[in-house]
């Protein structure tokens, strides 16, 4: 499972898009390295949103090119249904803007990364628009969930 950014264990150029899964360590101030590869497909963007995963204990990280496009998707939920406005409520309290500095590194506050359960290692995990940010022994578990009997009927469902 170690592997670095260097030799991502899957990669799929995608422009503006994030496959393949990578495992960093925090450096001694808490700080993630984003990938060279992804942060050259965010382009001049330096700006990443963070949001507690809803269903799962992870992190999600939007470019903010993306969040724009989530943030007109909210505006048109809060306006007509309260339960989204509670949820756009609490997802923006929690989550928070960040820049990389020099080296490619954001610093996640530490009530986020005690959501994901992420400790000293991190795995950072493609997902086509974003990426999550997880602990690596749940990732494990969720992929081996998905693996062992779910993978097809995703498929199926997702049209592949």
């Amino acid at each position: 499972m170690e592997h670095d950014e260097t030799t991502p264990e899957k990669d799929v150029s995608l422009e503006g898009g994030f496959c393949g899964d990578f495992v960093h360590t925090l450096d001694g101030k808490k700080r993630l390295t984003i990938p060279s590869v992804w942060r050259g497909r965010l382009g001049a963007m330096r700006e990443l949103f963070v949001l507690p995963g809803v269903n799962d204990k992870c992190l999600c990280v939007y470019p903010a090119r993306e969040m724009t496009r989530l943030v007109q998707e909210f505006r048109k939920l809060r306006s007509t249904d309260r339960r989204g406005r509670r949820l756009t409520r609490v997802l923006a309290a929690r989550g928070e803007l960040l820049e990389w500095d020099g080296n490619g590194r954001i610093r996640v506050k530490d009530p986020l990364l005690e959501h994901a359960l992420i400790g000293d290692q991190v795995m950072l995990v493609g997902d086509m628009d974003h990426f999550e940010l997880w602990n690596p022994e749940q990732w494990e578990l969720e992929k081996q969930a998905v693996e062992t009997g779910e993978f097809g009927e995703l498929a199926q469902y997702l049209g592949l």
